[in-house]
């Protein structure tokens, strides 16, 4: 009677723009060009997330975060070749989305002596069109694969004063770092946009500050890398008020946060374009009516 044989397998689907993160089989596995997902057996014992975040290490050098759901791929092979001997083989694989920080160092094997020989970034395209060889858990894996959708709604104060607007500089935690943006953040669950005015003016610009009328509203769309590696389809809407503030200099309160400087802007010099600003900012400035010539 052939020997039947079941293995559970973690491993992770990586993407970054138009390119997936792949481990390459070692030649004691097989003998020509094949490539898969990073991630390996689960010990007995271990949860499958922390078994994929340790052989994406081992495989890649990379440290990942994986989400909290996955997909699960069954694989039943009746007669298959294992270690040299024929057996019924049953495959269940884990795969869930992971991530790596935007800045993580290019792909290396950590392991040694086992299944893996080479980590890569590897076009998507390639991947697809069979150019890079692959097992089929990668194209499978692919399939079902959709980038995670976050929307995020955050309210902004719109303050002007003796011909300059009060803004705030994006520091190196924040896309974009070295942008100015209007004062402002995420609005907290439960949390009165208004209130989230007044909390971020202190927090960002060291000032006390309150949400007058309603200026507009914005949004825009798109994908991309967030801060922290993860590809998302990303839904920004921003509550823009006209807001006042009290008498002081500005200053960031707030430690190690997404703002690492505040000032006022002549208006003139974001006419000029001699600051880099998003567009929120020149949409802002033209709902009310506060454009001047460069």
């Amino acid at each position: 009677m052939v020997q039947r044989v079941q293995r559970l397998a973690a491993y992770a689907v990586i993407v970054r723009g138009d390119q997936i993160l792949l481990s390459r089989l070692a030649e004691r596995v097989t003998k020509r060009e094949l490539w898969s997902l990073p991630g390996g057996g689960v010990d007995h014992g271990e949860d499958p997330r922390d078994a994929v975040v340790r052989e994406v290490y081992e495989e890649t050098g990379l440290h990942a975060q994986v989400g909290e759901t996955a997909h699960v791929h069954s694989l039943h092979v009746a007669d298959s070749w294992r270690r040299g001997r024929r057996v019924d083989a049953h495959s269940v694989r884990i795969v869930y989305e992971g991530w790596v920080p935007a800045d993580a160092p290019e792909p290396h094997v950590t392991e040694v002596d086992g299944s893996t020989a080479e980590a890569a970034w590897k076009p998507i395209a390639a991947v697809l069109d069979g150019t890079v060889p692959t097992v089929g858990l990668v194209t499978e894996a692919l399939a079902s694969h959709a980038v995670r959708q976050r929307q995020r709604t955050a309210a902004y104060a719109y303050v002007v004063r003796d011909g300059a607007i009060l803004l705030t500089r994006t520091s190196d935690l924040a896309p974009d770092p070295g942008t100015w943006h209007l004062p402002g953040g995420g609005i907290d669950h439960g949390e009165s946009p208004r209130d989230t005015i007044r909390r971020e003016l202190w927090e960002e610009c060291g000032l006390e500050g309150e949400a007058g009328d309603l200026l507009t509203v914005l949004d825009h769309h798109f994908t991309g890398t967030a801060p922290n590696g993860r590809e998302e389809d990303f839904h920004a809407i921003g509550v823009i008020y006209r807001a006042r503030v009290g008498p002081g200099e500005p200053r960031v309160v707030e430690e190690d946060g997404t703002t690492d400087e505040v000032a006022w802007v002549p208006l003139a010099d974001v006419a000029a374009r001699r600051i880099k600003v998003y567009g929120s900012v020149r949409a802002a400035i033209d709902a009310a009516g506060d454009t001047v010539e460069a």
